[in-house]
């Protein structure tokens, strides 16, 4: 009886646990991001987080991180699909001797970052680096001052970057695709400014390609690099200075 009394003792106190459990491990489809957030919230809109990075482990797969106000939220790692968008907030990424978004996630997976701005400082390594497989989506974004790339495609097998109404410059390649172990990756370029970066707008290297549309390579020694067979299309209303042709120019149709 007195084993028995104590376990009825023991079943509020076993509740409240649980209950205080839940929120600790469970995760919204809607988080959000806040200059004057704190990670220790659970990223809701009324309680934000403070970065990227605190906000992705409380998000679940297929959700969406907001920004709230505007604020640097720091460099994330990107493993599942997710969206990240900011509307006409300063939402700022801000690194020196790393990545700024490396984007992991498997081949059905699909990745939207909307307009961040990315600033590599002089001492970034890649603005956005895709790893993985999968789909990638970059949109409204500025990216800036990084020491390798822009935009890095190097994923594992068939990744697919599409970059749209974007500003990318001061890199060392604005895009550059080059797939691991030989991989053949796709960019998709679109209404989107290459600008000023000190090797190249664009950079193939096989098997990969890019298709560019209605976008401004220039200010950089070679607005199109293509090695060991990496291809670039153009659809005929871009506008390319400095060295290096697209491998086909279509026509719009």
């Amino acid at each position: 009886m007195k084993i028995f009394g104590l376990l009825l003792a023991m079943i509020p106190a076993m509740i409240m646990s649980t209950l205080y459990a839940v929120p600790a491990n469970a995760q919204a489809t809607r988080t959000w991001v806040s200059g004057v957030g704190d990670d220790a919230n659970p990223c809701s809109r009324t309680a934000p987080c403070k970065t990227f990075a605190g906000a992705i482990s409380k998000t679940s797969v297929g959700g969406e991180i907001n920004v709230l106000d505007p604020g640097g939220f720091g460099a994330v790692t990107i493993t599942k699909s997710i969206q990240i968008r900011s509307e006409s907030v300063e939402a700022g990424v801000l690194v020196s001797g790393t990545n700024g978004i490396v984007v992991s996630v498997g081949a059905t997976d699909k990745v939207l970052l909307e307009g961040l701005d990315i600033e590599g400082l002089g001492t970034g390594l890649d603005g956005v680096k895709m790893i993985g497989t999968g789909k990638l989506f970059i949109r409204n974004c500025s990216i800036r001052n990084f020491t390798i790339n822009g935009v890095n495609v190097a994923g594992t097998a068939h990744a697919n970057v599409f970059v749209e109404g974007s500003v990318i410059t001061g890199n060392n390649v604005g895009v550059n695709l080059n797939g691991t172990g030989g991989a053949a990756n796709k960019a998709f370029v679109e209404h989107s400014i290459v600008e000023n970066n000190t090797t190249a707008a664009v950079q193939v290297n096989g098997p990969s390609s890019v298709v560019l549309s209605g976008s401004t390579l220039s200010g950089s020694p070679s607005s199109i690099i293509e090695t060991n067979g990496g291809s670039a299309v153009s659809y005929g209303n871009n506008l390319l200075r400095n060295a290096g042709a697209p491998t086909q120019t279509l026509p719009l149709q």
